[in-house]
This record gives structure tokens, C-alpha cells and sequence, in this order.
């Protein structure tokens, strides 16, 4: 496996490549990355993982400075995963100068839920994602369902920009006690750990009711959100959406998705869940 660390290097390496699976990343990689990767090595080929912690998708006082950065370990797990290249570049090599331009994503779909809270996350997410895109070339990539609503952004990126790049969904790996993995469990402490499977109980409550029948989508939502905050919980949101959309479900919505938003001390997680629309 190589590992890259310039834009220049990485051209030279898939210079003739046609048929590309890109997996980026943030790094602090866990099994629900590297499943992402067997994804990848199923659709293309070489499989082009990278690894940067992106700047532009972090607000005043987020997480930026104290994301984990574990890059050597990141690249062991890749290498048994069966990745052939690793690009791990810098700021600099991908800011050269100052982002001045920037992707605006569409507003009602990037300033609301997570956007609604992260002001100008989206932008730096859809921005970054074209500059890798642009680099890479590939003809496949692959993003995990557990950041949904990036997904989402993602593939509108792609439409409205007419880039000949297949995106795949991975579905999301969890705990044993159904907690969603991510790099930012690792914040969490001993009681918090234990805790924070709650977020996705609440979202699949809410969705075996709609399941079931109820048509409140608002009133379900609410009463989750209300439980999680009698828990010690701070709620961002929870929210049923048509999942082609993420706007408000309707009659012919094919799948609905139940996501959420929230805070057990200082470390903010999220879930969701999709499933078929189950009544007309």
C-alpha cells in the first residue's frame, strides 16, 4: 500500500486509472471505515483511501484542534483491509491559498437539521469533497449511512455538478448495544458509553411506531426528544423525513428515515434509521 502525501504524487500514481474507489475519510478509522473500504474494493479498483481532517467543516469551538489524528494505526487497518493507496496530505496541500471559492449546498438541504446547527458545515464538507474528487478522479465512492445527511449533500453535489462518479452507501456498523460507531465515541466516558445507545433506542422507537401506523411524525419526535432530555440528554433534534429529501415525509415517499441529534456532555453524536414508507 502507498501512502501519499501530494496532490502531484498522488495524479502520478493513478495516472491511467479508470475505474477508482475513493474512500475519504477524517482518520481515527474503526470498523465501520474499514467496512466502507471492502465496499470500496467491490466496485473499483485501486481503492484510494484519504485521510485529512478538514478545517473548513469545523465551526468556533468545535472539535477541530483535539480530533484524533492517528494516522499510523489509520494506515495498518487499511493495509489489512486491502487498500492500495493512502493519500494523508496536509492543510496546506489542499489549501494552498485561501479557500475563497467555496460549494454552496442548497439551503434546504444543507441549513437544516445538522446545518441548522453547524452553520456552514455542509459548505466546507461539499467544498473539500470536490477538491478530493477533482484529485482522486475516481469512478466510485463510497460514503457511510451513519452521516446521512451528508450523504445526501453529497450526491446532490454530484448531480448538479454532472460528475461521471457513482456514489455507494454503506450501511452504518454499530455496537453490540447498538450504539453507532464513530471516531468521537472515543470522548465519551465510562457512564456516557453506557448511556449513549439511547440515542439509537429513541430513533428506532419512533420508527416502529410510524411503522406501526402513527401519523404524528412531529408528536413522535418530540416525545423521543422529551425522553432523552429527562436522561441528561442535550437534544439538538429528532426528526422523521422523506430520505430522498430529507424534507417533510409524503404520500409517496418510498423510504422515511428517523435521524437525530444530541449531546451527552461534551461529545455530540448522531444516528438515524431508514426504512420503507409503510402506509400510502
Amino acid at each position: 500500500m502507498q501512502i501519499l502525501r501530494t496532490a502531484a504524487a498522488l495524479r502520478a500514481a493513478l495516472a491511467g486509472e479508470t475505474r477508482t474507489a475513493f474512500v475519504p475519510t477524517m482518520g481515527n478509522l474503526h470498523a465501520g471505515h474499514v467496512s466502507l473500504v471492502d465496499l470500496a474494493r467491490r466496485h473499483g479498483q485501486p481503492v484510494v483511501a484519504s485521510i485529512f481532517v478538514n478545517p473548513l467543516q469545523f465551526g468556533a469551538g468545535e472539535d477541530f484542534d483535539r480530533y484524533p489524528r492517528t494516522l499510523d494505526a489509520d494506515c495498518e487497518k487499511l493495509a489489512a483491509a486491502g487498500c492500495d493507496l493512502v493519500f494523508a496530505p496536509d492543510a496546506a496541500e489542499i489549501y494552498p491559498v485561501p479557500q475563497t471559492f467555496t460549494v454552496q449546498p442548497p439551503e434546504a438541504l444543507a441549513n437544516d437539521l445538522c446545518g441548522a446547527f453547524r452553520p456552514g458545515h455542509f459548505s466546507g464538507v461539499a467544498t473539500v469533497v470536490l477538491k478530493l474528487f477533482n484529485l482522486v478522479q475516481p469512478r466510485v465512492a463510497v460514503f457511510g449511512k451513519k452521516d446521512f445527511q451528508q450523504l445526501l449533500v453529497i450526491r446532490e453535489l454530484v448531480r448538479q455538478f454532472n460528475l461521471p462518479i457513482d456514489i455507494v452507501a454503506g450501511d452504518t456498523l454499530r455496537e453490540a448495544d447498538g450504539l453507532a460507531m464513530s471516531s468521537r465515541n472515543a470522548y465519551l466516558g465510562a457512564s456516557e458509553r453506557i448511556q449513549a445507545a439511547q440515542l439509537q433506542r429513541e430513533l428506532a422507537t419512533v420508527a416502529l411506531a410510524v411503522q406501526a401506523g402513527e401519523r404524528d411524525f412531529e408528536a413522535l419526535a418530540a416525545a423521543a426528544a422529551r425522553r432523552l432530555k429527562m436522561a441528561g440528554w442535550r437534544v439538538d433534534y429528532v426528526a422523521v423525513r422523506d430520505a430522498a429529501t430529507l424534507q417533510a415525509p409524503a404520500a409517496d415517499s418510498a423510504r422515511l428515515v428517523v435521524l437525530g441529534a444530541a449531546w451527552l456532555g461534551s461529545t455530540r453524536l448522531i444516528d438515524n434509521l431508514d426504512f420503507a414508507h409503510p402506509f400510502e
